[in-house]
């Protein structure tokens, strides 16, 4: 649980905390998003950035955002380190107050949980309006806490899917649910330990012409 008193100090810690190594694309972004043909992402609550570098690495031009300054700071250097400064944009943004410009071929919420007091269902249907027409939102949180999570809560509850989706109340005319379960899987904390975790997946596609997946 927190040790810090507002959110941008708890994650600017924690990030500082794990170092500035190489970090990791989360699974389920590369299993709904390499299928797809590249135009713009949005990830919220960029982290790292092991995502957004995943993306550009592929051909997306991505806006990445966080609370931390920490975070948003080291991915722009990543970035510029790696020849990809020209396909993302990094921001710093508290999405309680504020939210980046644009418009999105896909919206990825990976683990955008915190201890902190979040209006998260507002968040995502903004996400949702910011998606182009055929856009994907996808969503992933923990399912289960993990020996690395800064939640080591035993009892904390993990929402399904289908409570995610049902929170956000978006119009079913207008959107359409392509994928809502709690797979399992082996994972490799930033430490190094493994562990078998629990994710819980949504993805929702905006009514309209359909992405198109790669041949």
């Amino acid at each position: 649980m927190p040790t810090a008193s507002d959110p941008a100090t708890f994650w600017d810690e924690l990030y500082r905390r794990r170092g500035g190594g190489e970090a990791r694309a989360n699974p389920l972004l590369t299993e709904v998003a390499g299928p797809l043909t590249p135009g713009t992402a949005l990830d919220l609550g960029c982290g790292a950035g092991g995502d957004t570098i995943w993306l550009a690495r592929h051909g997306w031009h991505v806006t990445a955002v966080d609370i931390s300054a920490a975070a948003v700071d080291g991915l722009a250097r990543r970035g510029r380190a790696e020849g990809l400064a020209p396909r993302i944009r990094a921001e710093r943004h508290d999405l309680a107050t504020t939210f980046p410009d644009g418009t999105f071929d896909l919206v990825s919420a990976q683990y955008l949980q915190t201890p902190f007091t979040l209006d998260r269902d507002a968040v995502l249907r903004t996400a949702a309006r910011a998606l182009r027409p055929g856009g994907l939102l996808l969503v992933v949180d923990h399912g289960s806490v993990a020996p690395w999570s800064w939640n080591q809560d035993p009892d904390a509850r993990h929402p399904t899917a289908a409570e995610i989706a049902a929170g956000l109340g978006l119009d079913p005319d207008g959107w359409a649910v392509e994928r809502a379960d709690e797979p399992r899987r082996l994972a490799t904390g930033p430490d190094g330990r493994t562990a078998t975790v629990v994710d819980t997946v949504l993805v929702l596609r905006r009514a309209g012409a359909a992405a198109t997946h790669r041949s």
